[in-house]
């Protein structure tokens, strides 16, 4: 049950083991069950997830977040809410509808339709989309409707809204609206923003980042201590956009230190957090095959609005000078180099920790649970055979909203 001191504590994130207090998670719905095995790879997911089972497994997940105390806010709830704004309204309707796709006069029937409908409904469709066949019965002699199969969208559904860490990061007290690199999550800024511009709880909250600048995605993004962030180079996240980043973070006063790491363009490290994520204030869980490999590039401020980048050097070695510790502690994942990959691959490395030294993770990286366990980080397993299915794990599914400072 959320606490009058929860509901009234202003949104900062330092870290990423600082107790947690608030959450901002998505609970699978019908955009999920908009996945077919024909637009399943387009919409970034490696199969067709069993929908009712995912729910329970989410439910499940969040409710090992409650029984810890932390306050957990639910996409569709904060987003309806949101939406009771007329200016919300306005700005969700323009940017769902997209005039290239539907041509002029059903694009604007369209506006007009989802301009009436109650703020429940309008977050429903800019979540789950909408197909030809539910458009307004009255624009059955559009050519563009016509010409479409009645199950292809004329709003495509945000089936990685589940990802919740990757749209949105909260970098002390304010909040980076991420800029999506992938075509089939770009609609989720939109989304966030509404969320974070007309929501009461955000509606006061700065911008640490626009959504509108260079790539950057919040899996890529670790707070490693209060100043000090890393940001994962590749797939989603580019090189101009982590220098954005830290410049941005840099001028609000939100870091001292960025590194950035370049991370393998594929699919199985598509950002930062699938092969490292910290499990204690001193500790990371990594995937082995990279660990005497990653690099970073550290960018401090010039001290006039710039940034300098130096390096490449080791990333365990920059991240405890950063950090002012002697050294990182890594444990690894798995037991050996094929445990080690199958476990990452599932997720291993992506937990998300709620305290110093407690972590959740998936029941399923059996190895990789039982070093963190041997390290004395207490592990709360959940299961997830099918959130897993778009490649990520509890801390994708996490978007931090207020954690204590250490």
């Amino acid at each position: 049950m959320t606490t009058d001191v929860q509901v009234q504590a202003q949104p900062r994130v330092d870290s990423e083991v600082g107790t947690l207090r608030t959450v901002l998670l998505h609970r699978p719905g019908a955009e999920l069950k908009r996945l077919t095995p024909r637009n399943n790879d387009k919409l970034l997911f490696d199969g067709i997830p069993w929908v009712d089972r995912a729910q329970e497994e989410h439910d499940a997940f969040a409710e090992v977040l409650a029984g810890r105390g932390v306050e957990v806010m639910l996409l569709a709830d904060v987003l309806g809410k949101a939406l009771e704004d007329s200016r919300a309204r306005t700005t969700g309707v323009l940017t769902a509808v997209d005039e290239r796709r539907l041509g002029y006069e059903l694009a604007d029937s369209l506006r007009s339709h989802l301009s009436s409908v109650d703020a429940k409904t309008l977050a429903h469709v800019l979540t789950a989309g909408m197909t030809f066949e539910e458009l307004p019965v009255a624009e059955g002699a559009s050519l563009v409707r016509r010409m479409h199969s009645p199950h292809d969208f004329a709003i495509d559904p945000l089936p990685n809204l589940l990802f919740s860490r990757d749209s949105s990061v909260w970098i002390g007290d304010r909040v980076a609206i991420a800029s999506l690199a992938m075509p089939a999550r770009v609609r989720e800024t939109s989304v966030l923003d509404l969320v974070y511009a007309y929501h009461p709880r955000f509606r006061l909250s700065g911008r640490a980042y626009g959504a509108h600048s260079a790539p950057v995605e919040g899996g890529d993004v670790l707070l490693l201590a209060p100043g000090v962030l890393a940001i994962g180079v590749g797939e989603r996240t580019t090189p101009a956009g982590a220098e954005s980043l830290a410049r941005s973070a840099f001028n609000d006063g939100l870091a001292h230190t960025v590194l950035a790491v370049p991370i393998a363009q594929d699919r199985a490290t598509m950002h930062l957090d699938t092969v490292c994520t910290m499990v204690d204030r001193d500790a990371v869980v990594m995937y082995p095959a990279v660990r005497d490999t990653l690099v970073a590039y550290p960018m401090q401020s010039d001290g006039s609005g710039g940034v300098v980048a130096s390096g490449p050097v080791p990333f365990l070695s920059a991240a405890a000078e950063a950090m002012g510790i002697d050294r990182l502690r890594v444990i690894d994942t798995g037991l050996d180099s094929v445990t080690a990959e199958r476990e990452q691959w599932d997720d291993g490395n992506n937990t998300l920790a709620l305290a110093p030294g407690v972590v959740v993770a998936y029941e399923r990286n059996v190895e990789t649970n039982a070093r963190l366990t041997e390290a004395g980080i207490e592990v709360l397993a959940i299961s997830g055979s099918e959130l897993g299915s778009g490649r990520g794990g509890p801390r994708c599914m996490s978007c931090p909203i207020n954690r204590d400072s250490l």
